[in-house]
């Protein structure tokens, strides 16, 4: 497992726990991540993850790691386990420390009793529609449900038949007794439970038919594992109030510090979990782990690193301002990283055949290559430099545009880290199509400049008879708009539809036949690419991870 780097960058939220600490009010921090299992993380929850676990480390003290499970139509051990997977992968470990929320639905449920013995909860017998129509407005104040004042022994009787399973979904619901008048409309009487009847929850089964909301589940749970410092985005907000209604009125241990911060939104992507899953289900992508989406399974099947996203959490910091993260800072945050770690290597994605005639049929020299510019550590390897090769169709024109500096009729350009060859003749099919080259060779500019010339351009090839053939994926941003689905758009009518090009039967240098899924490389001049869960020994497959540059920042101008 990769050891996450230490996050030294303060800010609000490590002034508050500094204060804390010094004020005597903690001996030692507790935080915690709450993900819902109904769905695969994402790069916004990465920044959860790294503040709340990255918290914990450096202070030092503990986090948690809490699957807050109270919607089981929606959750599932898939999920789950996709969670564990993503916090491990990103670093971090959370020991004996993880728990479910539905650990604590015996305990939740006594809290509830002892609200209704206080005269502080009622069961209510409005359909959901109808709660809605009495909560009101903001202008408006919501009005007293019929059962509000239900007497407290009724109110227990009927909680027990509720959990009891007597009562059909949605007639009837526990509600909080707080302020129809107030002008925070979560504290409008909220619903604490509802009943569910005909799922299997995937830690309690088919135990319980009465599930707590997340709004009283939540507060309750960091009160009992002890959470000093209860992290949220700022949409919760609002719900703060509710959270230390709950945490006042029920016998918990502790009350947790509950502190916001600014959510992740990131340019030419969404966030929402809703979306996502419409993206999923509805085949616009492959999967969770489609390397198009934000999902940490999608970015780490795209080739991106732990320390990459971890870096790029650092670089945006912790505010109270919603603000739109570019794209390009993430992007960055990837070159950085493969650029001073990935192997170079050489991949002809469009192969055209060049024939050295100047070189016998049966030529084979092998030539080095360092496996990286600036880390002599990593080595080299050798190429085959055989007389027929591919180098890249973009790397010839025989009408070339001005200031073209590849191969042309009858000019020159230096093979990399081979010889310079010359264009001696085209060769076309029937149509017209070029199908190949016939070049020579200069023998006396194996690593020296050819004499009386000068030769600006250098191309990458590889070897025709001994390259493997590759499925190269060219995966590109997923939308075609910074903000999917602004001015009232459908988000969907927004996806790229050149977010994927599959090249197959792309060639790729030899010293790249054994390369294991997960393994990243720089292809020379191309970009940087990882091998993809799909590769096998028959057929290697190549996911792009980054262009070398952002294309996309030239193209509006940046």
């Amino acid at each position: 497992m990769s050891e996450p780097a230490v996050t030294t960058r303060t800010n609000f939220i490590r002034q508050i726990i500094d204060e804390d600490l010094a004020a005597g009010r903690h001996a030692r921090i507790a935080t915690r991540f709450p993900p819902e299992p109904n769905g695969y993380l994402h790069i916004g929850h990465a920044k959860s993850i790294v503040l709340n676990f990255g918290l914990a480390q450096d202070f030092p003290g503990t986090c948690n790691l809490r699957f807050d499970d109270t919607n089981p139509h929606k959750e599932n051990r898939e999920f789950v386990e996709a969670i564990k997977a993503d916090v491990r992968w990103l670093g971090y470990d959370w020991g004996e420390r993880v728990y479910f929320a539905s650990d604590y639905f015996e305990q939740l449920y006594g809290f509830a009793v002892e609200l209704i013995e206080k005269g502080l909860a009622y069961v209510c017998d409005l359909s959901a529609e109808e709660i809605r129509e009495y909560r009101g407005t903001l202008t408006v104040p919501g009005r007293d449900s019929p059962c509000r004042d239900r007497p407290v022994a009724e109110n227990l009787a009927l909680f027990r038949r509720m959990r009891a399973g007597e009562f059909p979904d949605g007639t009837r619901t526990l509600r909080a007794r707080i302020d129809m008048a107030s002008p925070n409309i979560n504290l409008r009487d909220p619903v604490l439970y509802r009943i569910r009847h005909g799922v299997i929850h995937h830690q309690t089964g088919s135990e319980w038919c009465l599930y707590p909301t997340y709004d009283y589940t939540h507060p309750i749970s960091d009160a009992l594992e002890g959470i000093t410092h209860s992290l949220c985005t700022l949409e919760f907000e609002d719900h703060r109030p509710l959270y230390d209604w709950c945490i006042d009125h029920v016998s918990v241990p502790c009350k947790p510090r509950q502190i916001e911060f600014s959510r992740l939104n990131v340019e030419y992507t969404v966030m929402s979990k809703r979306r996502l899953t419409q993206l999923v289900d509805e085949g616009h992508v492959q999967g969770w782990d489609d390397p198009r989406l934000p999902t940490i399974a999608g970015l780490r099947r795209r080739g991106y690193t732990p320390t990459a996203i971890r870096t790029f959490c650092d670089r945006i910091g912790v505010t109270k301002s919603d603000n739109l993260v570019e794209m390009a800072m993430l992007e960055s945050a990837i070159r950085d990283d493969l650029d001073a770690s990935a192997p170079r290597r050489m991949a002809v994605l469009r192969p055209l055949k060049v024939i050295i005639e100047t070189l016998p049929a049966d030529h084979s020299e092998s030539l080095e290559a360092a496996n990286h510019p600036k880390d002599a550590t990593q080595g080299s390897r050798r190429i085959p430099f055989t007389r027929e090769i591919y180098i890249d169709r973009e790397d010839f024109a025989e009408d070339p545009p001005k200031g073209f500096k590849r191969l042309v009729p009858g000019g020159e350009v230096r093979l990399r880290y081979g010889y310079v060859i010359r264009c001696e003749a085209v060769v076309k099919d029937e149509t017209g199509a070029v199908v190949a080259l016939r070049a020579s060779h200069d023998p006396a500019t194996l690593g020296a400049n050819p004499e009386g010339r000068k030769v600006k351009g250098v191309i990458h090839w590889v070897p025709a008879a001994e390259a493997p053939a590759a499925e190269v994926r060219l995966y590109d941003r997923l939308f075609q708009v910074p903000e999917p689905g602004s001015d009232g758009r459908d988000f969907r009518d927004d996806i790229n539809p050149a977010s994927l090009v599959v090249i197959d039967g792309a060639r790729v240098e030899p010293a790249l036949a054994g390369a294991q899924p997960g393994e990243r490389f720089q292809f020379e001049r191309e970009g940087y690419f990882v091998v993809d869960p799909d590769s096998s020994a028959e057929r290697l497959c190549f996911n792009r991870t980054v262009g070398l540059r952002d294309s996309w920042g030239k193209a509006q101008g940046r």
